[in-house]
């Protein structure tokens, strides 16, 4: 069992660990995974220099959601299949354990990656107007 497996059967328990499982089954038999982390040292700094909007900077740092949709996108355009999983903080200290990363970066998001299998079914969502609101 991989130190994934463990992390996440520990959350979950293993009564609902099955589906876990099954999903991560589909991630080892990909090409790779885009790891996407936030330099929290980068934010500290931004905090100490405009202290008047300090409170801020980690709700503002949220800027990898648009290099997720471009890099997504780019896969996509390649012909790969990918999706955004969030695994974190449970796998966190272990990537950076194994990949010796600094414990100033934080791991957002992970996108496994690699040839799509099946076409992704449909989702719900709340009608456009509910979600977005215009204004002249």
């Amino acid at each position: 069992m991989g130190y994934h497996e463990k992390h996440i059967r520990k959350a979950v328990g293993d009564k609902d660990f099955e589906k876990s499982e099954e999903k991560m089954k589909s991630f080892i038999n990909g090409y790779g995974t885009v790891l996407f982390f936030e330099d929290q040292a980068i934010i500290a700094r931004l905090q100490e220099q405009f202290k008047t909007y300090a409170e801020n900077f980690p709700i503002w740092s949220q800027s990898s959601a648009i290099l997720q949709f471009v890099v997504w996108n780019s896969l996509e355009i390649e012909g790969f299949g990918a999706s955004l999983q969030h695994y974190n903080p449970l796998i966190d200290d272990e990537v950076r354990k194994t990949w010796d990363l600094s414990s100033d970066w934080k791991l957002i998001a992970q996108m496994p990656f690699g040839k799509p299998t099946a076409v992704p079914g449909d989702k719900d969502f709340s009608p456009l107007e509910e979600r977005v609101k215009y204004y002249q």
